[in-house]
């Protein structure tokens, strides 16, 4: 007895800490299948087709007449099949598999013999409460196409949850979530202001026009979630099918986009310049076999600099600093003809903000009930700004103080992430879905200036220009780099489903 206990301790520990980190990717489709008493019918099988794609999974029953089919790939439309030696075969179609659901399909199948009409009948109600695994918001490809959005940002639709703002959910700091893409990790581990990497730039690590769904858990119930306190939010990226599919997009607006009244009144409207372009393809490499799809985004946007302008005779208004013009062109006269430093210019100029990102995706049917799905993405980003606003007291740019363009630093932000996940159904009653990831961050600063003291000169006791070298963040080098496994094994056992796995992340 002392020889077999260690092992079985070993097993419930393992499943009692399974799935950390592990993070949600597929759909699953649950039910019965009866006669037309309502006995349960024991062995039938039952199939569900991928129409898009071609791909099959397949099981049976158990003693109650019961199924289970997990790791299915999300969206549809599938065709399900209930099949019964001596009965006529039921189907349900145009099923569209939501991310994280678990679909309830019953079937009654009615005998093959000697019946004059056959009334095949079937339900899906994917939300009704006893299929739910907890408080959770689904963002679709529907809502995804028609609602709006100006930023083409996720946190526009994630603040559908009603907890949330978009970014903090169930009144938890945006640090403490827990952010996935096809099952990659992106959450910004080191926690330097933004909570997934690239926020720093203002940049989406991932193309609006590649996302086919998001799914927000606050309180979710599945065991394999786990690791955040505000909400696990999982992306999964659109897949190619075997038909040819493509888009090209691109938006574009400026400051005549802008409203320039509040209230009857006129207000300052700064220079703005943005583009946003890009193109999807997805297709069949080998029809019902191999898939593939690919998308690249590129943004281009340029923003004033500063909203104010220095002090002239005869120039008043609400956008007019008290620091003098005068006093700038002395000051950056003197601290190039004595150091030769370069301040650059204290007014009308231009940051600018511009990222490129892609993926490319392949979707393998190795045979049926076994899947393999390989996923890379980029970004690389860079946002200009000015030095900070509020360290060592006001810094401006504002009505009390100004700075010069070469006071302030760009940050750059560069991402490369892959994972491969492997899904199989094993047999009627064991499914395992093993998950392997990297993802590569790299934080860097750059500053406008070349090496030279920071300059804060007072005017009555307040800070009035700032010039010189950005002190604070331009040395800032940050490299992350993230590892993660995982790997869940289900058994279905008659009423209840038994998960055993680990997930390991090193970061």
């Amino acid at each position: 007895m002392k020889l077999l206990r260690l092992p079985l301790m070993f097993v419930l520990m393992l499943a009692a800490t399974s799935g950390l980190m592990a993070q949600v990717t597929t759909a699953t489709i649950a039910g019965s299948i009866t006669d037309q008493d309502g006995e349960p019918l024991i062995g039938a099988t039952i199939i569900a087709l991928n129409t898009a794609t071609g791909t099959q999974y397949g099981t049976t029953t158990n003693v109650d007449g019961r199924f289970v089919l997990p790791n299915l790939r999300v969206g549809g439309p599938y065709q399900i099949t209930a099949s019964y030696v001596g009965y006529n075969d039921e189907k349900q179609e145009g099923i569209f598999l939501a991310l994280g659901q678990t679909a309830r399909l019953d079937f009654e199948l009615a005998s093959g013999v000697a019946l004059e009409e056959v009334v095949v009948s079937g339900s899906v109600d994917p939300d009704v409460n006893r299929d739910r695994t907890g408080v959770a918001t689904l963002v679709g490809s529907t809502e995804l196409t028609r609602l709006p959005t100006i930023s083409r940002s996720a946190s526009d639709y994630t603040r559908l949850t009603p907890s949330s703002d978009g970014n903090s959910f169930a009144g938890r700091n945006d640090q403490f979530n827990n952010f996935s893409l096809d099952g990659s990790i992106f959450n910004n581990p080191f926690g330097l202001d933004a909570a997934t990497p690239g926020g720093q730039t203002d940049a989406q690590p991932i193309s609006l026009d590649a996302i086919d769904q998001i799914q927000v858990n606050i309180a979710p119930f599945d065991v394999t979630q786990a690791g955040f306190t505000g909400a696990a939010v999982n992306a999964v990226t659109k897949s190619g099918t075997n038909e040819f599919k493509g888009t090209v997009f691109g938006f574009t607006r400026n400051q005549d986009f802008t409203g320039s009244k509040v209230a009857g009144d006129d207000i300052f409207v700064p220079e703005l310049s943005q583009l946003q372009a890009g193109f999807s393809l997805g297709g069949p490499i080998v029809k019902n076999k191999l898939f593939f799809f690919v998308n690249a985004e590129i943004e281009d946007r340029s923003d004033l600099g500063s909203n104010f302008v220095a002090s002239r005779p005869g120039l008043s208004g609400e956008q007019v600093s008290r620091v003098e013009a005068s006093d700038l062109e002395a000051i950056s006269n003197a601290l190039f003809e004595r150091y030769g430093y370069e301040t650059g210019p204290y007014e009308g100029f231009l940051f600018n903000q511009d990222n490129v990102k892609g993926i490319f995706k392949l979707d393998w049917n190795i045979g049926k009930n076994q899947t393999l799905t390989a996923t890379y993405n980029f970004l690389d980003a860079t946002k200009e700004k000015p030095a900070h606003p509020f360290a060592l007291g006001r810094r401006g740019p504002d009505a009390t103080t100004l700075q010069f363009r070469n006071s302030g630093y760009a940050i750059n932000n560069i991402i490369h992430s892959g994972i491969i996940e492997h899904r199989a159904l094993i047999s009627d009653k064991v499914s395992n879905k093993l998950q392997l990831g990297y993802s590569a961050f790299r934080d860097s600063r750059d500053p406008f200036s070349t090496p030279f003291p920071s300059i804060l000169i007072q005017r009555e006791g307040i800070n009035y220009i700032v010039a010189g070298h950005e002190p604070f963040s331009i040395n800032n080098r940050l490299d992350q780099d993230v590892y993660q496994l995982s790997n869940n094994l289900n058994v279905f056992l008659n009423k209840h489903t038994l998960t055993i796995g680990a997930s390991i992340e090193r970061f």
